[in-house]
C-alpha cells in the first residue's frame, strides 16, 4: 500500500505542561478514500525516530495499519533522532530513567487516543516497539483498549527499572493484560540475562497472559536494526520475527473476534 507521512503534536500534563509530537504513517488505496484501518503504536528504542524506526513504521503501515509513533523524550529534547554514538546513547539511557513513568503512560494512552480518533481508524489497536520501546509497548498493553502486542527485546522489565526512581510496576500489574502478546528475545541478550527472561515469561504465564514467547538462540539485543547495530542485526531473524508480528496483528486486529472467552487451558491429548 502506499503511505502518507504527518504528524501531530499533541499536549501533555503528566510531567508539566509540555507537548509531544507524534509521527503517522497512514497507508492509503488509489480510489477509496474512506478505507479504514487497524492501528498501531511503534514505540522506539532510546534513540527515538531514527531511520530504522521509521522504515520499520512504513513496513507496518504498508501492510494495512495506521501507525503512531510517540516521540518518547519530549520533555527534555526535540523529535528529533539521537545519534547512534556515544553522547546520544548517554542521553537517551540518561533521560530513559529520568522520565517519570506517568509521563510514559500518559504518552500511550494519547497514542491511543489519537489512533482512535482518525475517522479512518477501526478502533482495533495495536503496539510494538524495540528495547526501551518494547517496554513501553508492553505498557501500552495494559490499556484495555489495546488488543495485541509484540516486544522486540524489551528492557528492563525483569529489573522493575524503567522511570524515575528506578522502580517500575509493569510485572506486577502483568494481570491486568487482556490483549494478546508476543514477547521476543535473544538468548545472547545481555541486557536482558536468563535469568531476567525467565522471570517475565514465569510472571505472564501465572497472570494468565495469552502471550507467545520466542527466544532466538544465536539473536543478541538489537538483532531488527538495520544500521549501526555494531554488528548484531540478523536480517533472517528479524524476517522471522517479522512474520510472527504479521500473523498477530492480522488474526486479531484485522478480526472482529468478539469477546475473549476462557477455556480453562484444558487441551485434549490426542495422537
Amino acid at each position: 500500500m502506499l503511505i502518507q507521512e504527518s504528524h501531530r503534536d499533541v499536549p501533555t500534563t503528566a510531567d508539566g505542561n509540555g507537548s509531544m509530537r507524534i509521527f503517522l504513517f497512514h497507508p492509503t488505496i488509489p480510489n477509496y478514500p474512506h478505507a479504514r484501518f487497524p492501528g498501531v503504536v511503534v514505540f522506539s528504542e532510546i534513540y527515538q525516530m531514527t531511520g530504522p524506526v521509521a522504515r520499520f513504521c512504513r513496513q507496518i503501515a504498508g501492510q494495512g495499519y495506521i501507525v503512531a509513533a510517540p516521540s518518547s523524550y519530549h520533555e527534555f529534547t526535540g523529535p528529533e533522532p539521537l545519534a547512534y554514538d556515544g553522547p546520544g546513547t548517554d542521553s537517551g539511557n540518561q533521560w530513559k530513567i529520568k522520565k517519570k513513568l506517568s509521563a510514559y503512560d500518559e504518552d500511550a494512552r494519547l497514542s491511543v487516543t489519537t489512533l482512535i480518533s482518525l475517522p479512518t481508524c477501526t478502533g482495533r489497536i495495536g503496539a510494538t516497539g524495540m528495547c526501551l520501546g518494547g517496554h513501553l509497548a508492553y505498557r501500552c498493553a495494559l490499556d484495555a483498549r489495546v488488543s495485541a502486542t509484540v516486544c522486540y527485546f524489551a528492557t528492563d522489565i525483569h529489573s522493575r527499572s524503567l522511570g524515575a526512581g528506578k522502580s517500575d510496576d509493569s510485572l506486577a500489574r502483568a494481570g491486568e493484560i487482556r490483549g494478546e502478546m508476543v514477547m521476543i528475545f535473544g538468548k545472547k541478550d545481555t541486557h536482558v540475562p536468563r535469568e531476567g527472561r525467565d522471570l517475565i515469561r514465569k510472571t505472564l504465564d501465572e497472570k494468565g497472559v495469552a502471550c507467545s514467547w520466542y527466544e532466538q538462540a544465536g539473536a543478541q539485543h538489537a538483532f531488527i536494526r538495520d544500521e549501526l547495530s555494531k554488528g548484531r542485526y540478523d536480517p533472517a531473524v528479524a524476517g522471522v520475527c517479522w512474520e510472527m508480528l504479521l500473523e498477530l496483528f492480522g488474526r486479531v486486529l484485522r478480526t472482529d473476534l468478539g469477546g475473549r472467552v476462557e477455556d480453562g487451558g484444558k487441551v485434549e491429548h490426542v495422537c
